[in-house]
C-alpha cells in the first residue's frame, strides 16, 4: 500500500486564527471519485513561536465530515517510495474551509507554542480511513489555540 507525506506544496509556516479559541484548518485529504480508500496514520507539528511570554500551546483536530471541506490551497501528496513514485488519488488542499456536515472528531493531539507534537495511529484498527462514495467525504485536520495567531508547521502521511 503506497504511503503519502503531505504538508505546504512551499515550505513555511501556518497561522492559528487570529481570534482566540477559533478552529482553522490545516489540510483536508478528500477521496477522487474514482480513487482508493485514504488510510490517515500520522501528523508532526511543531509550534514556531519566539519571545512568548505566556505558557501556550496548539490543539490539533482530527476530524472526518461527509461532505469534503471547500476552498484552500491544493497540494499534492508526495510517494515515500521515491523510485516508484505512485501518483495519490487522494486530493489535499491546505487552509480549507471546514464542513460541519457529519461531522466526526477522531483524535485531538497538541505541541507547544514553541515545540513539537504530534500523532501517530497505535495500531492499524486506530487509522482514521475514507472510502470514495457520491457524498465527497474528507479527512480534516484542524488547529485551534486559546493564544491568537500562533505559528507552526505540520506534515501528514497517509496510505492508499
Amino acid at each position: 500500500m503506497p504511503i503519502y507525506t503531505s504538508s505546504l506544496g512551499t515550505p513555511g509556516v501556518s497561522t492559528c486564527s487570529g481570534t482566540p479559541n477559533t478552529e482553522t484548518g490545516v489540510i483536508s485529504l478528500k477521496t477522487a471519485s474514482q480513487g482508493r480508500n485514504i488510510y490517515f496514520q500520522a501528523a508532526y507539528v511543531i509550534g514556531r513561536a519566539t519571545a512568548i511570554t505566556t505558557l501556550s500551546g496548539i490543539a490539533f483536530r482530527l476530524i472526518s465530515v461527509t461532505t469534503a471541506s471547500t476552498g484552500g490551497t491544493s497540494t499534492t501528496p508526495t510517494s515515500k517510495d521515491v523510485t516508484a513514485n505512485e501518483t495519490a488519488t487522494a486530493v489535499a488542499v491546505t487552509g480549507q474551509t471546514i464542513s460541519a456536515t457529519g461531522r466526526k472528531n477522531h483524535v485531538i493531539f497538541g505541541c507547544g507554542a514553541a515545540g513539537p507534537g504530534g500523532y501517530v495511529a497505535p495500531n492499524q484498527p486506530s487509522i482514521v480511513v475514507i472510502t470514495p462514495n457520491a457524498t465527497a467525504p474528507s479527512i480534516d485536520l484542524l488547529a485551534v489555540s486559546a493564544t491568537a495567531s500562533l505559528t507552526y508547521e505540520f506534515s501528514v502521511e497517509h496510505m492508499e
